[in-house]
């Protein structure tokens, strides 16, 4: 179908026999150095992961769960790379979750987790949907602060564990790698490494944990509020 409020989505699929990437967009014509793909891991702040830096508070007009966001500053200043891959939580984490708490405060993380009742003590929560919700209106919050027009969201489809990166000893992956994507659209772009995860043969462990968690219902909502569409027109730029 039509895209709404997207302007662009790639896909890098990596042929591992190969060693090629094929480059594929969502809608509109793209220079994949405008992403700066070929330099992706150098966007990266290695050196400020994790510190507790300068944080602000905003009231969120958007949200049900959530109305005021506690997150790091500096803001993202190029793009959002994301690991996209399972998680024992969230079903799944892509940008709407990377953003939603990587760019969190502590007590923000708290807050989120909590679906918005709490700012510190456990992030555990019974009531799924409603943490679920809390991810998505984070981000639109923070989306409406920087100004959608500023952020490229990237997710990186390797390693495709059902756990997150967050967790210690995360379960290998047991599904191949697929590529890495970009938009501007969260919400179109963790669609559609959804589908392709569904598409693939092999993925039937990430499948599980998705569904397990109702990892759907981030992305539900997430268009519900504003945030995006999931809706997208996938084009291979490379024929």
């Amino acid at each position: 179908g039509a895209l709404v409020h997207l302007e662009t989505l790639v896909l890098l699929g990596i042929d591992q026999g190969a060693h090629h990437i094929r480059r594929q967009q969502v809608r509109g014509k793209l220079d994949a150095a405008e992403f700066g793909v070929h330099r992706l891991g150098k966007g990266i702040d290695h050196e400020g992961l994790g510190q507790a830096r300068n944080t602000f508070q905003q009231d969120m007009a958007a949200g049900e769960e959530t109305n005021q966001q506690v997150v790091h500053q500096p803001l993202l200043a190029d793009n959002d790379l994301s690991h996209f891959k399972g998680h024992a939580m969230a079903g799944f984490g892509g940008a709407i979750k990377n953003v939603g708490i990587g760019i969190s405060s502590s007590s923000g993380k708290v807050y989120v987790h909590s679906a918005g009742t709490r700012t510190s003590g456990s992030i555990m929560n019974s009531d799924q949907d409603a943490w679920l919700e809390a991810l998505a209106e984070m981000v639109t919050g923070f989306r409406d602060h920087v100004g959608g027009d500023h952020i490229i969201y990237i997710n990186v489809m390797n390693r495709l564990s059902v756990d997150c990166d967050c967790d210690g000893n995360p379960a290998e992956p047991d599904m191949h790698d697929i590529g890495i994507l970009a938009s501007r659209d969260p919400v179109a772009l963790d669609q559609a490494c959804l589908d392709l995860v569904y598409q693939a043969e092999d993925s039937a462990s990430l499948v599980e944990r998705i569904e397990s968690r109702h990892g759907i219902h981030t992305l539900e909502h997430a268009e519900e509020i504003g945030l995006g569409s999931r809706s997208y027109e996938l084009v291979n730029i490379d024929e």
